[in-house]
């Protein structure tokens, strides 16, 4: 939130990309940034994606700086969980007047 409210919508999504990191590292969180994973279809490698952060092994971190989050968004972003096999993820949209964020799923890990 801070980031958000330090420089509001209007950005590219790598500035706020640079600046969260900044904020994780003053909170002394553990991250990685544009990690890549391959992604497998009928156990051959068909490409790569990056998540924008994998933050303490545990959470996927996708953002996005649009005027609104879409199903789309929200799709992707359970990809990237179910892809990296981490059973939760956060979309944040620093796009929108105010900040939005959903936290995603991994259905294999759901009770």
């Amino acid at each position: 939130m801070k980031v958000h409210n330090t420089l509001g919508n209007g950005f590219q999504e790598v500035i706020y990309q640079r600046c969260l990191a900044i904020e994780l590292e003053k909170a002394k969180v553990a991250f990685k940034r544009e990690v890549e994973q391959t992604i497998y279809y009928d156990q051959k490698n068909v490409g790569t994606r990056r998540a924008d952060f994998v933050v303490e092994q545990k959470i996927i971190v996708e953002l996005k700086a649009l005027i609104n989050l879409e199903d789309v968004h929200l799709a992707q972003a359970k990809n990237y969980v179910v892809a990296y096999d981490f059973p939760v993820g956060l979309l944040i949209n620093f796009g929108a007047v105010s900040l939005q964020y959903k936290k995603v799923f991994n259905p294999k890990y759901r009770v």
